[in-house]
């Protein structure tokens, strides 16, 4: 039995206000072919379906359209979706009991009766072959919210109160699994979390539960034979058995050289591991140029001397533009897109690197005490911090103008 583990999507993503419904229709017409080519028998989503948690209709036509295309070509594929913190919980489970019918779990969140008792039923999934047996089991848990966990003092056992509450979820369901699978039935944990040595993403992450302070020891998930996770964008290997799939498009631009994978799982002598990690196809290039922050005039030369295929605009490249500085520059952006005019790029970002020495005032002055100084003085030290030279008297004056209206504004 082969499953395809992704997760990650962030569907209706913008990179810096470029919109990307090209590389999300493209993925995942790619990863239908995949899943035909190879012979998939069941896809794990582990969460962050959708970028924010009022998706676009756009957005929601283009997964229900997935949906709708994978119950058509492969009718006996198991499809299990578990929602992300970046995902609405409600939203998701709202069509729950319809996709149900057709055999397609789209998981929000978990649910406990008034006694605050967890129902396990709906997070406990059977995998089945293509003949119907079933050849293991899906631990299908969201991503949990604090108000989710319920934990007595006395359950802690030296665990963070909320680590504690996440534990007691997965344990409680993998419990239920044991009630029903036999021997041979391995089971799998799916999930939705930010584990301990896990790589963040630079840019474009956000670690999770208790004001984004908890990482997650991988003791959590004890009673699981193979760990499916979503959340951390790089795809990683935390432990043989433990695995982030990492997401399929770069949701920063420091995720260029990203290995952007899908994981292809298989269930084999009871046991479930990773047989092929499968590279993502980008649709579209990220450029930073030039490789390393250069003054505005050599990187104007080769902004201009640019040569690309021209393309349709949704899958023109997006481009960082590195510049350092020794001085202010009004017109950066300006002159920045006036270099690109013509030029088959969607310009996303302009980082800005400056040549000053970056010490605090504190630092600069070791042998001066800092309330001797003047506000023209403190001024002038700031822009030294910043740029390798000091203020000319034109951007001196202006400070002094302003510093004279604040200080007496009825002049």
């Amino acid at each position: 039995m082969k499953l395809l583990h992704t997760a990650d999507w962030h569907l209706g993503h913008r990179l810096h206000g470029h919109e990307r419904y090209y590389e999300h229709r493209s993925f995942l017409d790619w990863l239908m072919n995949e899943i035909v080519q190879r012979d998939i028998d069941g896809l794990l989503v582990a969460g962050d379906i959708f970028d924010t948690a009022n998706p676009s209709a756009t957005s929601w036509q283009l997964f229900y359209q997935f949906l709708a295309s994978l119950r058509q070509q492969r009718p006996h594929l198991n499809v299990i979706i578990i929602a992300g913190n970046h995902d609405s919980p409600s939203k998701l489970d709202a069509p729950h009991e319809l996709l149900k019918s057709f055999d397609l779990h789209l998981i929000g969140a978990i649910e406990r009766d008034e006694a605050g008792q967890l129902n396990c039923e709906k997070l406990a999934i059977p995998l089945k072959d293509k003949t119907g047996k079933i050849a293991a089991w899906c631990a299908a848990v969201p991503f949990l919210r604090s108000a989710d966990l319920r934990i007595s003092d006395e359950q802690t056992a030296g665990d963070d109160r909320l680590v504690a509450g996440v534990r007691e979820v997965y344990q409680q369901v993998f419990a239920h699994i044991d009630t029903q699978r036999t021997a041979e039935q391995p089971i799998l944990a799916l999930g939705h979390a930010y584990l301990q040595s896990g790589e963040l993403s630079e840019l474009s992450e956000r670690k999770i539960l208790g004001g984004n302070q908890h990482a997650l020891p991988l003791s959590v998930f004890d009673g699981a034979d193979h760990v499916a996770l979503g959340h951390l964008h790089l795809s990683q290997a935390l432990s043989e058995r433990v695995h982030y799939s990492g997401s399929p498009l770069p949701l920063s631009l420091a995720e260029q050289h990203y290995p952007h994978r899908v994981l292809e799982l298989t269930v084999n002598n009871h046991q479930i591991a990773v047989t092929d990690k499968i590279r993502v196809p980008h649709t579209v290039d990220i450029l930073r140029l030039p490789t390393q922050a250069a003054p505005l005039d050599e990187v104007l030369a080769e902004l201009s001397a640019l040569s690309l295929a021209d393309l349709p605009h949704n899958q023109r490249p997006f481009l960082e533009v590195r510049v350092k500085l020794d001085k202010p520059e009004a017109r950066l952006r300006e002159r920045v897109l006036a270099a690109l005019t013509d030029k088959p790029v969607r310009l996303a970002r302009i980082h800005t690197e400056y040549t000053g020495h970056g010490l605090g005032i504190a630092d600069q002055m070791t042998t001066v005490p800092l309330d001797s100084l003047t506000s023209r003085e403190v001024f002038e030290l700031c822009y030294q911090r910043q740029y390798a030279s000091a203020p000319d008297m034109e951007l001196v004056n202006c400070f002094e103008e302003l510093e004279t209206v604040l200080e007496h504004p009825a002049l």
